[in-house]
């Protein structure tokens, strides 16, 4: 009988004690909310079943047109994490983050990247009267910083402060699946500069429908002529869409590659007007849905590495 209620009590002692321990199992896994797809990969590759991560700009999504809603305000209040690319990105973060009054740590993953590149941007304003509408430029940041490989590493190795700080019971963890990261992405950066190293120079001249790829041009020895700025949220005009033809016949443009984000109607009346060749479909700011051939950043940078490849190679794309 003692020995009954003995059991019993130790019974209910080990049940106390995982009551107790389950929280603290649970609390080992954070909700991270980052602003678009790449870098939601980037934090789980990073971060593996220590993060619980929640994208706002999802798969196949633009951020440049992005619309928060009340529910991402909902979201980002409820995150340990906050992770944004910066350099401008997300002209909308600012605003989203104060109305969710949000007080936790904010990651700007760019910051590492040492030299960002400096761009010319074009922005149309309209007042209330359509015919004072004008255009100006400022000279901006380029915020694609991660189609360079190399600063991804950098990326990755913010994320990894990152998590650490918020989980430092896991930060080896984290220090060895950077690692373990940082080692593919060395990798797909020299496969990348042997391939490209293979084309011609003079074929290395391609158009885009934005200017996302600065940092794959100075990287990787190809020059992108892009239909649009930094932003996809207008629409080309007639003198963007003159440029762009006059521009291919005067530079033997190799290829005209659309954007997975982009209306490609445009581009395709270009290359028929112009008889350049469509080269394929290029991911710039999204990757595709779980599951597809461009889910991942890795997956994404060595289809647009092959893609383009395929585009500016003699004869006719493979």
């Amino acid at each position: 009988m003692y020995m009954t209620i003995f059991f019993r009590v130790k019974m209910l002692l080990i049940i106390s004690l995982l009551g107790l321990l389950a929280p603290t199992v649970s609390a080992q896994q954070i909700p991270v909310v980052v602003s678009f797809s790449i870098l939601a990969d980037m934090v789980r590759e990073v971060g593996g079943p220590h993060v619980e991560v929640t994208s706002l700009v999802g798969a196949n999504a633009d951020v440049h047109v992005f619309d928060p809603t009340p529910a991402d305000a909902k979201r980002i209040a409820s995150a340990r994490l906050v992770v944004v690319n910066g350099l401008g990105f997300e002209g909308w973060l600012d605003r989203l983050i104060k109305s969710s009054g949000y007080k936790g740590p904010i990651v700007i993953a760019s910051k590492g990247v040492k030299t960002p590149l400096q761009l010319k941007d074009d922005h149309e304003h309209s007042g209330a009267n359509k015919a004072h509408s004008h255009k100006h430029s400022l000279i901006v940041p380029d915020p694609h910083a991660w189609q360079n490989l190399a600063n991804a590493e950098s990326y990755v190795e913010t994320i990894r402060i990152a998590l650490a700080a918020a989980l430092p019971a896991h930060a080896a963890t984290f220090e060895q699946r950077a690692a373990d990261y940082i080692k593919r992405i060395k990798t797909l950066d020299g496969a990348t500069k042997a391939r490209i190293a293979e084309v011609a120079v003079e074929r290395r001249r391609v158009i885009t429908s934005h200017d996302a790829f600065g940092y794959f041009a100075s990287a990787y020895g190809v020059t992108f002529f892009p239909l649009q700025g930094l932003s996809t949220g207008s629409e080309p005009s007639a003198s963007d869409i003159v440029r762009i033809i006059d521009l291919i016949k005067k530079n033997k443009v190799s290829a005209i590659f659309t954007e997975s984000i982009s209306d490609p109607r445009v581009l395709e009346r270009i290359a028929k007007d112009s008889g350049a060749k469509v080269g394929g479909v290029l991911y710039a700011d999204a990757l595709t849905a779980p599951g597809t051939d461009a889910d991942t950043y890795l997956k994404m940078f060595e289809r647009n590495v092959t893609t383009i490849v395929q585009g500016i190679s003699p004869g006719p794309s493979k």
